[in-house]
């Protein structure tokens, strides 16, 4: 197979391979929000939801129907979140066109008490995914991901339950395939 993999950076997505066992993983979209040589890799579990909204879990926070993500199993008592509204929030990163992470939080409770970022611009998570130096590459090396091109779309737009085989087809022939393997497997 001497394809090269494509270069680990802001702004692709990981998509889990199809049989991977841990369940903090299986089936995981994995948004890419920084990587570093040195330090290594942080990105956030597009199509998790905790099945619970942001204000049942944060205290005197504004009022938003924003379901809560479970972002990766590191640091699962912080809150996160990755918006497209980066030229209001002070203090945000930006990933990607159209995609950004963090910023100020008093700053971001006000844009929300105004009605200035609704449910559709904003991305919550608990926890957060974390490579350290090389571990990432190593990953990949052994076939646990499938890196693809981000788009604002899957981060904001695509149903989380229709994410990963949405990227999967996406990508195109191969992965077309992959995307059809059913999530349980029974042998008959």
């Amino acid at each position: 197979m001497g394809n090269k993999p494509p270069k680990i950076k802001s702004g692709r997505l990981l998509m889990a391979e199809p049989f991977m066992i841990d369940p903090h993983f299986k089936r995981a979209v994995v948004f890419l929000c920084e990587h570093d040589a040195r330090n290594g890799t942080v990105g956030f579990i597009l199509n998790k939801p905790l099945k619970v909204m942001i204000n049942d879990m944060v205290q005197d926070f504004p009022e938003i129907e924003s379901e809560l993500f479970y972002g990766g199993p590191v640091g699962t008592d912080t809150l996160h979140y990755i918006h497209n509204v980066g030229d209001l929030l002070d203090e945000s990163v930006q990933v990607m066109r159209g995609v950004y992470w963090g910023g100020n939080f008093d700053k971001l409770k006000f844009l929300i008490q105004q009605q200035l970022i609704l449910p559709e611009n904003i991305r919550f998570f608990i926890g957060y995914s974390g490579w350290t130096k090389g571990q990432l590459l190593e990953e990949m090396n052994i076939g646990s991901w499938i890196m693809s091109e981000g788009d604002p779309n899957y981060v904001f737009k695509i149903h989380s339950s229709k994410l990963w085989k949405r990227v999967l087809d996406d990508k195109g022939s191969t992965y077309s395939v992959i995307a059809e393997i059913p999530d349980q497997m029974t042998w008959n």
